[in-house]
């Protein structure tokens, strides 16, 4: 039978941004911007308390996502609390492709190993970045947020894969968050079924030159950002999103749209960060967040 901590335990987890222009459902970075879970067994039930982004719309029972998650990880340890209180405190804003639901599955996996004695020797890293892989559906922001920093991630037909890239640590990202959310759902429905295989081969190549333009050759990453596949097709959806895009990439700025949008993200030089944050749009909130080379972690 398992044993469970005592006491309170605390997770946070890092906000990620997916595809990066041309590594559509492949590559994935680590944004220095957390969520923190706190959770304690107790003698039945659950009580679940949400602060912050998404605090007025997520549900407070078992289909919160982080519950499910973490009854995920407590099945894969065979271990059944008999009961726990949650407390979420997003930072990570919602429906905006900075990897918040990857956040708390990730998140909810962690914090139940955390909550079983020996947890880490039934469920290694590994074995989480599967789990999660498998509830979100794809795994670039699942790997970054477990792993920290860049990530290439995968499924080579019989199970989830991750591996980590460096990062050159001259380069530093700026985001700008709009005020109206895209669902994933709505954006990924407006993609083609079928694309010109000249521009899957462009982005293959430009997906290449992005490992090493991010690994030291940053004067590389405008090209590198170049995408054919998926960010045109969803303009529709996010037109504003995708016309700062354009303007930001003709002044030389490495800007792509942010895994399903909107949020537009630059992979900057420190040096350009006031002159990206001054042009934010009216409304929209700009944020300087370095690469977080942590993943998910017991705080």
């Amino acid at each position: 039978m398992a044993t469970f901590v005592e006491g309170p335990v605390r997770v946070t987890v890092p906000a990620t941004s997916a595809n990066l222009g041309p590594g559509f459902d492949t590559l994935g970075l680590a944004l220095g911007l957390r969520d923190e879970l706190v959770a304690e067994v107790t003698s039945g039930g659950i009580e679940v308390d949400v602060h912050g982004h998404g605090s007025d719309e997520v549900p407070r029972d078992e289909s919160h996502l982080v519950v499910r998650a973490m009854r995920m990880g407590f099945r894969a340890m065979g271990a059944e609390p008999p009961g726990f209180t949650l407390a979420c405190t997003n930072a990570i804003p919602h429906t905006r492709g900075l990897g918040s639901s990857s956040a708390a599955i990730v998140g909810g996996l962690v914090l139940a190993r955390a909550m079983v004695a020996g947890g880490q020797l039934l469920l290694d890293d590994d074995a989480i970045f599967r789990l999660a892989a498998g509830l979100e559906g794809h795994p670039d922001n699942v790997a970054p947020a477990m792993y920290g920093g860049f990530t290439i991630a995968g499924h080579d037909g019989t199970r989830w894969f991750a591996v980590q890239a460096p990062v050159d640590p001259r380069i530093t990202t700026v985001v700008f968050v709009p005020t109206d959310p895209v669902s994933t759902k709505v954006a990924r429905g407006l993609l083609p079924a079928e694309v010109p295989h000249a521009d899957a081969a462009c982005n293959a190549g430009r997906a290449a030159l992005l490992v090493a333009a991010l690994a030291g050759r940053p004067e590389c990453l405008l090209t590198a950002t170049e995408d054919q596949l998926h960010q045109d097709y969803r303009e529709e959806a996010m037109p504003e999103s995708l016309a700062l895009v354009r303007s930001l990439r003709a002044d030389g700025f490495p800007a792509v749209v942010s895994g399903a949008g909107p949020t537009v993200l630059v992979l900057a030089d420190v040096s350009s960060v006031a002159d990206l944050l001054a042009r934010s749009p009216q409304g929209w909130a700009a944020h300087h967040l370095a690469v977080d080379q942590e993943g998910a972690r017991v705080e």
